[in-house]
């Protein structure tokens, strides 16, 4: 279970950004295994991380949210996220339970902010389909998508979240749609950002190791 760090606003300026790097506990690398992840991934499990951050929500309260990464990636994103903080950039849902939990249990409204998942890259809404045949950048923990509620994933005009058809236009801001200063706190370490695809598909929640 994890640790639930909502503050009162008045202590909200006390409560500094706070993160932790570790291996994957036995428990967690047991409750991946079928769905999540499998033999025959890209990556093994001992090449995984599991990556606490300070948060904040759209309450505008501070609280603990986990990614699981490739080890390569963690200490970089941790510094991403300390960026993000700083900007009080909100994110909606960010618990292992909300990615990895059991399905009825999930945020009903699929706002999920994750990382790892063994799985392939998804076709662009132009075209159609649920797998391209290669492996996603999230099957490695090299990935990362962002408020996707927020920021869909767009081809030709389109979008398969009819929640995030309102997000389809960027010009007016919203709180959770990525800003240039997320960009830039990502492109700080390197990563590339979906929105930044030339042609007629773009993918605004999402930020990886190669930009795809």
């Amino acid at each position: 279970m994890l640790r639930l760090l909502a503050l009162p606003l008045a202590l909200v300026a006390l409560q500094q950004y706070d993160t932790s790097i570790r291996a994957l506990p036995a428990p967690l690398k047991s409750s991946l295994e079928g769905e999540s992840w499998r033999p025959g991934c890209p990556v093994p499990l001992a090449q995984l991380r599991l990556l606490t951050v300070s948060q904040w929500g759209f309450d505008g309260r501070v609280y603990e949210g986990q990614l699981i990464v490739h080890r390569d990636a963690a200490a970089p994103l941790a510094k991403v996220f300390r960026k993000l903080y700083q900007l009080r950039f909100p994110i909606r849902h960010m618990r292992l339970d909300d990615m990895y939990g059991p399905r009825r249990a999930r945020p009903p409204d699929g706002d999920i902010t994750g990382s790892f998942r063994c799985r392939q890259a998804v076709p662009s809404p132009c075209t159609g389909g649920s797998a391209s045949g290669r492996w996603s950048n999230h099957a490695y923990g090299l990935a990362i998508d962002i408020n996707p509620v927020e920021n869909p994933y767009v081809g030709c005009g389109r979008t398969r979240d009819r929640a995030s058809a309102r997000y389809i236009n960027r010009s007016r801001r919203r709180p959770g749609m990525v800003t240039p200063a997320v960009v830039r706190a990502f492109r700080s370490i390197g990563w590339g950002w979906g929105g930044d695809w030339t042609g007629p598909t773009k993918d605004y929640m999402h930020f990886s190791v190669n930009g795809r």
